[in-house]
């Protein structure tokens, strides 16, 4: 049975109906974002004097305390610094996951600070990809409709949606897998599945988290190899958060967040 048969306000993925309703303010206008195509030489992602605070008890704890940084297209980015020092809080301000104290987050030019909520996921969806230390996929769903979510999202043509996630899932070794649920899958086969739904839309940014914490060195070098030869493919930027200097090192710079600011590491 064909992947999708029916989006409009379900979609059947292998038989299975999907409720599109509470995804509808994240659906992409293709047309409105299609300027974030961007051949030029300034920064795909950037961010200037950013600020994040949380408030403890009576006190407030200053995480990050003016944060610049400028990602260029293609460029691969290392951040690393000692647990606690704000490494995933910076990603998730970078991916407009969060709201800075102060400062601002642009993508393609654009303040994030100045978009709606459906504006904002659509900028997400359409310029950023998302990689975890832990794959977030959904259990209930196999491989293919994991991958194939964020592009059920854009409603785009039904036989384009299957053929990129099984394009992708393939790229990643998984076209035996295709309709195996996350429970069913290895630990590296399921990271596996998170960097090809991260890259199945082909986002100006891939933004990771540790992608690599949760496996074993060798599985971790393969799911490593995997982001770096897509980068190189695609053209895709990618900052990593990291704790391993041996990933860091297969990178092309490595910025270090000490005392809540991002400084070049002295290695």
């Amino acid at each position: 049975m064909p992947l999708l048969i029916r989006l409009a306000r379900c979609a059947t993925i292998d038989g299975r109906r999907f409720d599109l309703a509470a995804l509808e303010n994240a659906v992409i206008d293709t047309e409105q974002f299609e300027h974030v195509r961007h051949t030029g030489s300034d920064p795909v992602l950037s961010c200037r004097g950013l600020v994040k605070c949380f408030d403890e008890g009576p006190g407030r704890i200053e995480v990050l305390k003016g944060v610049d940084i400028a990602v260029m297209p293609g460029e691969r980015v290392a951040v690393i610094g000692a647990s606690g020092a704000g490494k995933t809080t910076l990603l998730q301000l970078l991916g407009g996951l969060d709201t800075p104290t102060a400062g601002s987050v642009t993508v393609f030019g654009q303040d994030i600070a100045g978009l709606n909520g459906t504006a904002r996921g659509r900028m997400r969806n359409r310029a950023l990809g998302f990689v975890y230390q832990f794959h977030h996929l959904l259990p209930e769903f196999t491989a293919l409709e994991n991958v194939a979510m964020p592009l059920l999202v854009r409603r785009m043509p039904m036989n384009q949606v299957r053929a990129q996630a099984v394009e992708l899932l393939t790229r990643v070794g998984l076209q035996d897998r295709l309709t195996h649920r996350p429970g069913e899958l290895s630990g590296g086969e399921r990271q596996r599945t998170a960097v090809a739904r991260a890259l199945v839309t082909e986002p100006a940014v891939v933004l990771a988290d540790e992608p690599t914490g949760n496996l074993d060195r060798n599985t971790g070098q393969k799911v490593l190899d995997l982001m770096l030869q897509m980068n190189r493919e695609s053209g895709s930027s990618l900052v990593v958060v990291t704790h391993d200097m041996g990933i860091a090192g297969q990178m092309d710079r490595i910025l270090e967040l000490e005392n809540g600011l991002l400084v070049t590491a002295n290695v």
